[in-house]
């Protein structure tokens, strides 16, 4: 099986593993429909009907981080949990393939959803918000969007290789919801107890939301590469983890 693995073409394996995942996720309208849905939703609500001008740009920095954050955890959280429980990563590691293909593909996806998030927002933001932006911040604020994906796919990967199916989804949204108001996606954190500006750069979506205002001409905190390498070393231990946890299972 080794020297299967060894000697087998992996460029084809690793588009084979990408056109499925795309395949599962188009075929999961329950994961599909919300993931690109509801950061839309809530920026037409708040973003383009309750805030103009300075409000708009602010909201489509933050609506992209979260935007971001579903794909990468629940992807991950819940779609690995339900395939160890269904032997669907065992039967991958008998496969001659790359063990590291079905993780790149899932990845690659979240970041290819997170970047069309981004790219809606930033329509809708243009045509209906009044927000107005250089080709240069478009192009940093879909990169903040994509990159954004790679934190939460870590910490979705964690989840899932320690939850059980059933609890994944309830695990997932005590990340997913509370970081997004911990880390001010949805409201400014000056309107928020002092406690909640302390503790925010505890959170990887809080140095993301950062890098997005930075991006969009908006007031930010701290260093871009501070942000950068804060999220890295946050996915690493999530991923190294999460890799000793499968080991294990």
């Amino acid at each position: 099986m080794n020297s299967l693995r060894t000697h087998a073409p992996r460029i084809p394996i690793y588009l084979a593993e990408a056109r499925c995942e795309l395949l599962r996720v188009l075929r999961t309208p329950a994961f599909l429909v919300p993931s690109l849905a509801f950061p839309l939703a809530f920026y037409l609500m708040f973003g383009v009907l309750l805030g103009r001008g300075g409000a708009a740009t602010w909201l489509l920095a933050s609506y992209t981080v979260f935007g971001a954050m579903a794909p990468g955890l629940f992807g991950f959280g819940v779609g690995l949990a339900m395939d160890r429980e269904r032997g669907l990563l065992t039967l991958k590691r008998a496969l001659p393939a790359p063990p590291s293909a079905w993780l790149l593909a899932r990845v690659c996806m979240a970041m290819l959803f997170a970047t069309v998030i981004a790219g809606l927002l930033l329509l809708a933001g243009s045509l209906l918000g009044g927000v107005r932006l250089l080709p240069l911040q478009v192009i940093t604020l879909l990169a903040v969007g994509c990159f954004a994906a790679v934190p939460f796919c870590a910490i979705g990967l964690l989840i899932g290789s320690r939850v059980p199916a059933s609890g994944a989804p309830a695990v997932v949204n005590l990340v997913y919801l509370p970081m997004s108001l911990l880390s001010g996606l949805w409201l400014p954190l000056a309107a928020l107890p002092t406690l909640f500006s302390t503790l925010a750069p505890l959170w990887p979506a809080w140095h993301l939301a950062q890098l997005a205002q930075r991006a969009v001409g908006m007031p930010s905190q701290g260093a871009a590469w501070g942000h950068v390498a804060f999220v890295l070393a946050i996915s690493a231990l999530c991923l190294a983890l999460a890799q000793r946890n499968l080991r294990r299972g």
